[in-house]
This record gives C-alpha cells, structure tokens and sequence, in this order.
C-alpha cells in the first residue's frame, strides 16, 4: 500500500514538479524514501536549507512550474524562512514541505517542536498542518493550487508519523493544476484610461516584473503614445531588451535618465510594477496603474486611475483605441539617455584602463562575454547595483535577485536551481564576498551534483552597500571590512576550476575560460574597495550626511582610505 508520503510525491510529480531541494532529517525520512523510489522525481541535496528554498525559487521563476523544498523538523524547516519570504516576495510558485514532531507529542516541548504553521504563515500564501491522512489530498491539492494560482509560497506541515501512514480516500491528482487567466479592465474603464491618454501630451510607462510575456505590447504602446519606457529593477529583463523606447532605470540603482523621464512627465502609466521607493515618483503628474493584483493599486503613490487587469491582455484591448502621437518628448528622453548610457559606458573604458578591478568593468566585462540566453543570478548590495547598470539584457537573457527581500547570499543557490531546471543553459552567479561567505558551504553542492554553476566573486573584503548606507547618514565605517580572503584557493580545495584575478588585463582570459569550462568555476576577482554608487537623485540630507561622514573619516585617522575613495571616483 502506498504512505501518505508516496502520494505527496507522485502528486507533485503530476502537478510538474521534477525535483525537491533540502537537508535530509529523520522527520523527513519518509518523504525521501518516496522520492529515492519515484524515478521522475530527483532529491537535491544542499547544504543548508535556505539555500534549498531559494533554489526552488529559481527553479520557478525561470520555468514557470512548480519548485519544492523541504526540511526536517525543528531547525530544518525554520532554515527555509529566509528563502521563503524571498521567494514569497518574488512571485515563485514554491511548495514547502516542513516534516514536524510525531503528532502525539505535539504541545510538549518535545525536542526540537516549533510550530511551523503559525511560523511559516507570514511569507506563505498558504499555510496548514496535516494532521491524519484523510486530511491529504484535499489539503495538498489546495496548497499546491494556491502556489501555482496566487504565485507565492505554500507550506505544508508534516509530522513524521503520518507521513508513514497509509494514504486513504479518492485520490485524483490530475485536478491538481488549472490554467491561468487572462484578465483585462472593462471597456468603460479602457475608456477612461483612453481620456486621461489623451489630455496628457508627456507620457512615460513605468514597467516591472508584470510586464513579463508582454514586450511586444509594451514596445507597440510606446511607439503608439511617444512615450519613453523607464523600467525598476524587475522589470530590467521582461522590458529592456530591443526596446528602442527604453531610456533606463530608476530607482536607489538607476541612473539619472530613467529618473528625468519620470520628473518630467504629466502622465505617469506603471505597468506591472510595484515599485517602492515613494520619493522618485513624479511629484506633479497624474498617475495611472494597471496590476494583476489589485491590492498593489495605489500603494506606493497616490493615483488618478487604478485598473486590474494582466499587462499583455489589457494592452492588447488597448492599443487598438489609440492614436498615433507626437514624439517630441520621447525624443527628448532618447537623447537624454544616449548621453547617460555613453557617460556609463566611457567611464568603463577609462576604468580598465586604471590600476586595480573596478566593479563596473567587471559587470561591462561578463555582459559582453555572457551569452545571449544566460541566466544571471546577483547578490544582494553592490553586486546588484553593478549588474543593474552594466548588465544588458538580451531576448532570451534572465536576471534573478533577491530584488524585493533584498537578502544577502541569495546568488549561489539561486544559481544552483536555475542551472538544476536548465540543464543546457548558462548560469552565472554574481557573487559578493560578503553573500558568498554567507552560505558558501553551496560551493560543495555544485560538485556534488556537478553543476556547470560560474561564480564571480566581486571580492572588495567590504559590505559595499552598507558602508555606502553609512556614509550617507553621516556614520564612520564601523564592522563594515573583513580580512581579504582567497576564495579561488578555497574552491580549487573543493574541486572547483578556479582562477584569481589581480590584475585588470587578466579578467577577460580569465572569464572567458571560466565561462568555456564544461563543469563548476570560480573566478575571484580583487576588486576595489572605494567605489561610490550615486542614485539618480540626491538630497540635501544625503549630501550633508556624506559631508559629516568625510569629516568624521578625517577625525578617526581614516584619511588615507578616504582620499582614495576621492581618486577612484571624482574624474
């Protein structure tokens, strides 16, 4: 007879999961066997379970199908929070399976209880226990429903003990996945929109990750209305590539076009976006959105129109109602970004030029080197700042993070699932020092498994981002720096090819055999510890923190590190 855990597996086998990632621990004996014993179904060891949560995030977001992690009782499922807010946040479909304490014992402080139905409910979509096995297939159904349909997170708890239950009931997994809709506005709020389109003469779109199957449309809208295309950081591989209208990002890691295009509009479309950051909203114009969920309609900014509705089928009713409009203003934000693109792109060139690795010549470097359809996978902090501005994407081409969590040592086991689901893909993990030493025993899931995975280590020994945040408020460095550490000998130790760059006339060689190597690589590159990454926007209150900070530098005895702050990044 077949266990409770055996159904659990062909059912996620059914539904389109092809692998679970975790640790394996007695409570989740049961559900491992089954997986050992269902040839369709592949057990991913890691080496920690935030790691298997956040590759099971990828797993999802570049395949659209169902990713599962899982882990034992006690502190095996509670490694899995951090990766599944991640995942929560980034709308993965990702089923969780935390294997509890035999039933009996619950509410007795046994050994390593938690609850992990009341934890787990936070960063979930779905959250409930099983207690019997009559309760498994409805429940499992609906879990697996609400990830795939609300495209978030789904936690199941587990006892062990009922695991090893015989299953009962009906069972009928193939009503386990349903399509998605299309959903679009009505015509009388097309109408509206229509208007509020026409009284506007300076149109920009504000694109994000809900733009996602949409380019065509997006690129045929603003050719319709002359309207320039800013896109946030999510947005960067839905909309950027062949996009004629596209000026740029906004945003703390934008730059200064895509900010303009915004201030100086008077109608502000946002296209599947929910960007956060209240103060690069233009402070005059009318705002409209349209999302697929309606609870992100008028959060972060006041609106004069809010639509529900996905983008590609709500532009596709839409285009049609429109006319042909002057390109005045779209012209003027080209021009605009072609002189911030070429001022980016020339200080590159000069850069290679100079003693030492810069960060922005790294990024321009595996940019061009990458090919068209790699999936890119970035840490947290600087490393993001650098792919978001250096990285280009191309049709075919991913980019995950951990954008909206903004959590560190995301980029190695994200790149672990994106390479486990896309076997003949090119994965790359742009990696910080400080993300990498985080989690860096996944280094050994990459030989385990032989995963084709290519780290570059952005390796400055700082947390770049966060000296960067204290600077602005005026702090002095503090806990910031690390010792330097060689990690291309650390992961020659584990059998990773591996190369350490120290020299700026040695990264191509470097990335391009690394890139070229048929297994795991590792390339170390010592960049530079002084580099400055400027918003679009500063205020008066950034400007003046910096300047405390300076003084504060000078007082501690820091000026040496402080004037070469100065030479690396004042022309």
């Amino acid at each position: 007879m077949a266990t409770v855990a055996d159904r659990i597996v062909q059912s996620l086998v059914q539904a389109g999961a092809r692998r679970i990632y975790g640790v394996v621990g007695d409570s989740l004996n049961s559900i491992v066997d089954a997986i050992r014993r269902t040839p369709e179904m592949q057990w991913v060891a890691v080496r920690h379970e935030e790691a298997a949560a956040y590759a099971a995030g990828a797993e999802a977001q570049t395949t659209g199908r169902l990713g599962v992690c899982a882990g034992s009782c006690g502190p095996g499922n509670l490694h899995l929070i951090n990766g599944l807010y991640d995942c929560n946040r980034s709308y993965a479909p990702v089923l969780a399976i935390a294997a509890h304490i035999p039933s009996g014992e619950i509410g007795t402080s046994y050994f390593q209880e938690t609850h992990p139905d009341r934890l787990f409910v936070d960063c979930s979509q779905f959250c409930e226990m099983i207690s019997n096995a009559r309760q498994v297939p409805r429940t499992l159904r609906l879990a697996i429903q609400s990830a795939l349909q609300r495209r978030g997170v789904s936690v199941l708890t587990i006892p062990g003990d009922v695991a090893l239950e015989q299953a009962v009931g009906p069972w009928n997994p193939t009503e386990l996945v349903h399509p998605q809709p299309e959903v679009r506005p009505t015509d009388a709020s097309l109408d509206q929109l229509v208007a509020l389109l026409e009284g506007a003469e300076r149109i920009t779109l504000l694109c994000g990750s809900g733009c996602a199957g949409a380019h065509a449309e997006v690129v045929a809208l603003a050719d319709r209305l002359g309207a320039p295309v800013v896109h946030a950081l999510r947005g960067k591989e839905h909309v950027e590539f062949d996009n004629p209208f596209d000026v740029g990002m906004t945003g703390l890691v934008g730059f200064a076009s895509g900010y303009r295009a915004m201030e100086s509009c008077d109608l502000l479309l946002m296209l599947g976006t929910d960007f956060p950051y209240d103060g690069f909203y233009p402070s005059k114009s009318k705002v409209v959105q349209i999302d697929l969920r309606g609870e992100n309609l008028g959060r972060r900014t006041r609106l004069d129109l809010g639509l529900v509705g996905d983008i590609r089928s709500t532009l596709e009713a839409l285009l049609p109602r429109l006319k042909r409009r002057d390109r005045a203003f779209l012209e003027t934000c080209q021009s605009d970004y072609k002189s911030t693109r070429h001022a980016l792109d020339s200080r590159v060139k000069e850069l290679s030029r100079q003693d030492g690795i810069h960060p922005q010549y790294v990024a321009a470097t595996l940019s061009e080197l990458a090919k068209d359809d790699a999936i890119v996978t970035v840490d947290t902090g600087m490393s993001t700042v650098w792919a978001a501005r250096y990285l280009r994407m191309k049709r075919g081409r991913r980019l995950l993070g951990s954008f909206n969590h903004g959590s560190m040592a995301n980029a190695l086991p994200q790149a672990i699932g994106a390479q486990c689901a896309n076997p003949d893909r090119q994965v790359i993990s742009f990696s910080g020092d400080g993300g990498l030493g985080m989690l860096m025993g996944e280094l050994l899931t990459l030989v385990q498994h032989d995963l084709p995975v290519k780290v570059v280590v952005f390796n400055n020994s700082t947390l770049g981002m966060v000296k960067l945040e204290m600077q602005v408020a005026g702090l002095p460095n503090f806990g910031t720096d690390f010792k330097h550490f060689d990690f291309a000998r650390i992961a020659e130790g584990a059998g990773i090819r591996s190369f350490r760059v120290d020299h700026g006339t040695e990264l191509a060689s470097a990335v391009s055999e690394a890139l070229s190597h048929p297994g795991p690589a590792l390339v170390d590159v010592n960049t530079t510890p002084y580099e400055l990454s400027m918003p679009p926007k500063v205020d008066l209150t950034q400007a003046w923190g910096f300047s405390l900070f300076t003084l504060k530098e000078v007082v501690l005895g820091h000026s040496k590190d402080l004037i070469q702050q100065l030479k690396d990044n004042v022309d």
